[in-house]
């Protein structure tokens, strides 16, 4: 009997070979035929599912940026408000070698995305859930009465945004033990500016 392939399997192992060599090996190091290598496939096996590179890097970032949305989902599934969103923005930094190696896989992307009008829009239309997510996340610390006195959603998620992207940036620059603790820091501290104090309540009570 013919051996029947796992045709949506086979996609997931590519994509998975293809983050890897890219955190490896750069953007340029990463041909169709070094995938195809990482995934144990002769070099062919990538045609019928990826007729090119741009394809499949295409697919690729889709593809870690899901990895990491499923995380979230289930770090965040019985968090509310600011718990919430520290959650979220630890699955996304770099905060151990695994996540390390999907921000270098993210940024050859970027580098790509920066002269192809499609990508960038695949980029900003992953970037929106991400909004969407932390948007909510901050309407609901609001109304816990967990934010300080002159808090902005509109101003706290694009900082926040900056704040994590920024980083995946530096610590693939930098990826010193020191420099990845050093982000956890940073994330509490820009989180606890935006959280309500015991002047904020005293403010906040009727005359």
């Amino acid at each position: 009997m013919p051996k029947i392939v796992d045709h949506g399997l086979r996609r997931k192992e590519l994509m998975d070979s293809a983050w890897r060599v890219i955190a490896r090996r750069g953007l340029s190091g990463a041909t169709m035929r070094e995938v195809a290598a990482e995934a144990g496939f002769a070099n062919g096996a990538l045609k019928p599912y990826f007729p090119s590179k741009r394809d499949l890097m295409s697919a690729t970032y889709s593809h870690v940026f899901e990895r990491t949305n499923e995380r979230v989902s289930a770090v965040v599934a019985r968090r509310r408000g600011f718990a919430a969103v520290l959650a979220f923005a630890r699955e996304v930094l770099p905060l151990d070698q695994e996540r390390l190696d999907e921000a270098r896989a993210v940024i050859a992307f970027w580098q790509e995305a920066m002269m192809d009008p499609a990508l960038a829009d695949a980029h900003e239309d992953s970037i929106d859930i991400w909004r969407g997510w932390l948007g909510d996340w901050l309407r609901q610390a609001q109304e816990d009465g967990a934010t300080r006195v002159g808090f902005e959603i509109s101003v706290a998620v694009p900082t926040l945004l900056s704040f994590l992207l920024g980083a995946q940036v530096r610590a693939c620059l930098d990826s010193r033990d020191e420099g990845l603790d050093a982000l956890e820091i940073q994330l509490e501290a820009l989180v606890d500016g935006w959280r309500s104090t015991r002047e904020d309540h005293t403010e906040s009570l009727p005359v």
